[in-house]
């Protein structure tokens, strides 16, 4: 069973920074962030193949957020930068242990969910 652990949330103001963390526990195959703002749908950030290089972003975040991983920690870590009040929600972190040749942001692909760190963008 693989338990995920976000943390680096908080309030900040628009234009500002902040880095998520997200810890495993156990073996995973890809890492994704996935977000949820109150009345609308999770949707995918962004993903990536643990001891990989290739990642892929929604649209809304290319250019702004960054994903990175310590492997040694088992840790993935999303750099968000340039951040505006729409991207205040509730983020995920989730994970996968299958083998799959494809990255996705589809929320039905990972079994594994923490429980969420909030993040506020307001001035």
């Amino acid at each position: 069973e693989v338990q995920l652990v976000e943390s680096g949330g908080g309030l900040v103001q628009p234009g500002g920074s902040l880095r998520l963390s997200c810890a495993a526990s156990g073996y995973t195959t890809a890492r994704a962030w996935f977000r949820q703002a109150p009345g609308k749908e999770r949707e995918g950030v962004a993903t990536v193949y643990i001891g990989g290089h290739n990642t892929y972003y929604a649209d809304f975040v290319k250019g702004r957020f960054t994903l990175s991983q310590d492997n040694a920690k088992n840790t993935v870590y999303l750099q968000m930068n340039s951040l505006q009040p729409e991207d205040t929600a509730m983020y995920y972190c989730a994970a996968d242990d299958r083998i799959r040749g494809y990255l996705t942001l589809r929320v039905h692909e990972y079994p594994y969910w923490g429980q969420g760190t909030q993040v506020t963008v307001s001035s």
